[in-house]
């Protein structure tokens, strides 16, 4: 079946309101913190158990695309999602809203299983041009959240931003069961060959080993900035509340729409290239950050830079790897997938050590460095794919 216009954004879109669910708790930590009596860094690790069960998600679960029906597994793992973010809401300590962060996580990687569903329903002449857009949605979902979630938490309190998402994850069930067509498995065997068959992927793929390492360095430099860019505009002298801080996802979304251009680039050229260029992009946001720190028309530009960095890089590699081995996509997005998520987790925590002994400054140098190592990786490790 050949993928319509319309098919493309339904991908999209729910691709873009699910990944949103591992991110609405960032603009909220102040208020986690405050009602929970504990510290930033402490009501901060919510995210960052968020971000180790979407990691987890994507080893365990993601494979799974090559060897179940595809539609299925993406609405079970839907409602299972909007069940984590129900306790979510119903947590009565910093303990259970960490332990229903690592739950909302652990289910909310069905992105990653659209994205290779849309890869194998595309054509090798579009598929970078499908990647793309479905790429788009989710990075407009990882950056709105931000915003929502800001906006509901200032006027709402933050456990209301988990009931609404738990409404839209079974509201996207319905919409995906009727709308996404059914697939053929195309993996016959167990689900220990499955997961044995990984390591041969990453042994045997140099392309994917490159584009994972890369892919985990400018994810972290990424997760580090989300995390604590919220304790940099909560005090002086922005003193924004969850609402402010959450609308600076608006200037990151601006950039998500060069995502199908990139993709259309990487359709007709190297897409290697556009991962060169998208580097350098996020090298000058970090130049901002440091030299603006107090001025934020300073701290949006470099915003804006870092968000088409990530996506000239994460669309273009993400173009290299379906292109390796059709049959075996779920299983090439679970390795690139879980060392970019490895990578955010990583990011975060890092962001919440550093934040406590450098403040913004530590920050700063740490994303650098993060971004050094992928260009590092880059210009020694040459592939022609």
């Amino acid at each position: 079946m050949a993928l319509s216009k319309w098919n493309i954004a339904i991908m999209a879109l729910c691709t873009g309101l699910i990944v949103a669910n591992i991110y609405y708790s960032q603009p909220l930590m102040v208020l986690m913190g405050e009602e929970f009596h504990v510290s930033e860094s402490n009501a901060g690790q919510v995210t960052f158990f968020t971000q180790v069960g979407y990691a987890l998600g994507l080893l365990f679960c993601v494979p799974l695309g090559d060897m179940l029906e595809k539609r299925k597994q993406i609405v079970i793992m839907t409602l299972a999602s909007a069940g984590a973010l129900v306790v979510s809401a119903l947590s009565q300590s910093i303990g259970m809203l960490k332990a229903a962060g690592l739950l909302i996580g652990f289910t909310s990687v069905v992105p990653q299983l659209i994205l290779p569903l849309a890869a194998t329903l595309s054509t090798n002449e579009n598929r970078g041009k499908v990647i793309g857009i479905v790429t788009s949605g989710l990075l407009i979902g990882i950056l709105l959240s931000r915003t929502l979630s800001g906006i509901v938490g200032h006027h709402f309190g933050w456990r209301a931003m988990f009931w609404i998402a738990a409404g839209i994850s079974v509201s996207l069930a319905v919409l995906m069961f009727f709308s996404f067509p059914k697939s053929q498995p195309t993996f016959k065997g167990h689900y220990g060959d499955l997961m044995r068959s990984l390591l041969t992927l990453i042994r045997e793929q140099p392309v994917l080993r490159e584009a994972a390492a890369i892919n985990a360095c400018c994810f972290g430099m990424f997760g580090l900035f989300w995390t604590t860019v919220v304790f940099l505009l909560s005090e002086a002298p922005f003193h924004y509340g969850s609402d402010k801080i959450g609308m600076m996802g608006l200037a990151a979304a601006a950039g998500a729409l060069g995502a199908p251009l990139v993709g259309r680039i990487a359709d007709k050229k190297n897409p290697r290239i556009a991962v060169g260029y998208g580097i350098c992009f996020l090298f000058l946001g970090y130049f901002l950050f440091y030299i603006f720190s107090a001025n934020i028309i300073g701290i949006i530009a470099g915003i804006i830079a870092i968000d088409l960095g990530v996506q000239a890089i994460h669309v273009s590699n993400q173009t290299r790897v379906y292109s390796l081995i059709p049959s075996a996509r779920n299983r090439l997005n679970t390795v690139y997938m879980t060392a970019s998520f490895i990578g955010t987790s990583l990011g975060s925590g890092i962001g919440l050590w550093v934040w406590a002994a450098g403040g913004w400054t530590g920050v700063c140098i740490a994303g650098t460095c993060l971004i050094s190592i992928a260009a590092i990786i880059y210009l020694f490790t040459y592939n022609k794919r």
